[in-house]
């Protein structure tokens, strides 16, 4: 269980560390190729501009798309705030808001910049379809979310992303405005690293983007070992994931924007095996190596 965790904290901050090598690769390239060293501080002083904004309201952006509501401790929702409250002391962690979606479709998401800041929530086919060990165990995948940082993490992604995409898109405009001509003139005609430059500002928005779904799959591995060390039951929250794969509903007010949220991709075909190339341009990874890996961890926990 513990070398599970370390293994995928591991991967993420070695694919964070590919994403900054990535970064200032490109940021080198590019300055040669044109002889200019403003493109690279322009790149990164409107990715953070970016990054700050979602990073602040994101988590209303996605309760927003997603039609959630905050509700209360009583009634028809005071066995599920009891849970998430029982989750929470387990793991030192203080209560999140939670909000319910009216949907048929069994899903959870966690949003939030911090555990202060933080809430979870769930559709209403969830708490249907799902009984109590199983519901247990998607809710300490959520609140995992939060305690491991994720939301922050994949803010930094963002932010590389960013970097990237904007380094790449100046250059190309450069080169369009007289940018060639100016590589030229001050680069003696090195036209061998200007071809250089346009292919990695072709390539690298793509590589930045396959970099960006590696490390959210590595944060749902590491949200589902987590998750099974704090409810100690790594078989809930396998049975909960084969019940929210197979479901015939399809999620109503979904969108790229958040699908990376939620426990499972609602905008994913039911499939029982995906391709190589559907897999790494998911955001999940496939729900039968999840399912594998949580039940190899049974016996694992004592």
């Amino acid at each position: 269980m513990y070398k599970e965790i370390t293994s995928n904290k591991i991967r993420s901050a070695v694919l964070i560390g590919a994403f900054l090598v990535l970064v200032i690769a490109l940021g080198w390239v590019f300055s040669i190729a044109l002889d200019s060293e403003i493109i690279l501080p322009i790149a990164v002083f409107f990715s953070i501009i970016q990054a700050f904004t979602s990073y602040y309201y994101s988590d209303k952006i996605a309760l927003g798309i997603s039609r959630a509501r905050e509700v209360p401790r009583r009634g028809d929702y005071l066995t599920l705030h009891r849970e998430i409250e029982n989750l929470c002391i387990t793991a030192g962690l203080p209560k999140p808001k939670v909000y319910v979606i009216n949907d048929p479709a069994p899903n959870a998401f966690a949003t939030g910049r911090d555990p202060e800041h933080a809430a979870i929530a769930v559709t209403t086919g969830l708490l249907k379809e799902l009984n109590k060990t199983e519901l247990e165990g998607v809710l300490a995948h959520e609140l995992s979310h939060i305690g491991n940082y994720d939301i922050r993490v994949m803010t930094i992604v963002v932010v590389l992303v960013g970097v990237v995409s904007l380094l790449a898109d100046f250059f190309l405009r450069s080169l369009w405005w007289g940018g060639n001509r100016r590589s030229r003139d001050n680069n003696g005609g090195n036209q061998y690293m200007l071809l250089v430059a346009i292919v990695a500002a072709i390539l690298a928005p793509i590589a930045a983007t396959i970099i960006q779904l590696a490390v959210s799959r590595k944060r749902e591995y590491l949200a589902d070992a987590t998750g099974s060390l704090l409810t100690r039951y790594p078989e809930g929250l396998a049975r909960a994931l084969e019940k929210i794969s197979k479901t015939p509903h399809t999620l109503k007010h979904r969108s790229s924007a958040t699908n990376h949220l939620y426990i499972e991709n609602p905008l994913t075909e039911k499939e029982e095996k995906q391709s190589w190339f559907v897999t790494i341009f998911s955001t999940h990874p496939p729900v039968a190596d999840r399912i594998k890996k949580l039940r190899a961890m049974i016996g694992t926990i004592k």
